[in-house]
């Protein structure tokens, strides 16, 4: 399966990081003239980049999958969360709230979905409100934040033992996981899955700019998961392709080293920004089973 993401991708990495400081002089001329209200809808536009409708690859539902809406204040009245959970064929399996990342609706992430119910996880994944089927309009840091407690929430009607649900979150996702992480005890949760992921957003665009531009200076949205993740009381298992050219390899290494508690670090070898689960099947298995300490699918 050929890696499935962003076309910017394609690009070479010089000029994607052309690309992104272009985008970073917009922001500033932006900040200039219109003040930062304008400033902060720029950045929230650059920082999640929605493509609407439904990805080319996708061809529709498996079966087994139940779609439905979760309802989430906003202001005075309430707003939709789109939902497909999709419970494993054993009735004991482990349940797992999936955070998907930047620009793509739940369409454009069913491959990696499918691969974690591979493993033996019934899954229960959303799409932000501004993404896909749910309500609402441009995202903020602050709304995904709050459509991840409310998912799961859910997460845990549907799957009442508290041993058996876990986080997941790739690429940005994976930020909003270690959020929701912070705020859950040892006895609500098994375990944070945090996939090729970053420490935080003034540090990813740095490196996809140049490092002596002022980005933290500019940036309302933080995604700050090294400040965070050293307050997770979850196991923590962390994993990133060797080879990704869009997040690099040592974010996640330095999300590890500044984890406590019970942790591992699996680099897969030649695995991308999206392939990493795929090509490192065998690995990632053995990784849930020696933290998290349960058996999944072994096919």
């Amino acid at each position: 399966m050929l890696d499935r993401f962003s076309p910017d991708l394609l690009l070479p990495p010089l000029r994607r990081r052309r690309a992104f400081a272009a985008a970073l002089a917009g922001v500033a001329a932006v900040l200039t003239a219109g003040g930062c209200s304008q400033l902060a809808q720029k950045e929230r536009e650059l920082t999640f980049r929605i493509e609407p409708g439904t990805a080319s690859w996708y061809s529709g539902l498996p079966e087994g999958v139940t779609e439905f809406s979760i309802p989430v204040a906003a202001g005075d009245k309430s707003e939709q969360i789109h939902a497909w959970w999709w419970p494993a064929a054993r009735k004991d399996a482990p349940a797992l709230l999936y955070l998907h990342g930047a620009r793509w609706n739940l369409t454009g992430h069913l491959f990696r979905i499918e691969q974690l119910r591979e493993f033996g996880f019934s899954v229960l994944a959303i799409d932000y409100r501004g993404f896909g089927k749910s309500d609402g309009g441009l995202p903020s840091e602050r709304s995904v934040y709050e459509d991840a407690r409310v998912a799961w929430e859910r997460l845990a009607q549907l799957q009442p033992d508290p041993k058996k649900r876990y986080v997941y979150g790739h690429s940005l996702g994976g930020a909003v996981a270690v959020d929701l992480a912070t705020r859950l005890q040892p006895e609500q949760a098994a375990g944070l899955i945090v996939e090729s992921s970053f420490t935080s957003l003034a540090d990813i665009a740095r490196a996809l700019s140049y490092r002596w531009l002022p980005v933290q200076l500019l940036m309302s949205q933080k995604f700050d998961s090294i400040d965070k993740i050293g307050r997770v009381e979850l196991p923590v298992l962390i994993v990133h392709g060797d080879s990704d050219r869009y997040v690099a390899p040592r974010f996640s290494q330095e999300l590890y080293a500044t984890a406590r508690g019970k942790k591992r670090l699996l680099l897969v070898e030649g695995g991308g920004h999206n392939n990493a689960m795929r090509l490192g099947k065998p690995e990632y298995r053995r990784a849930l089973r020696e933290l998290f300490g349960w058996q999944g699918s072994t096919g």
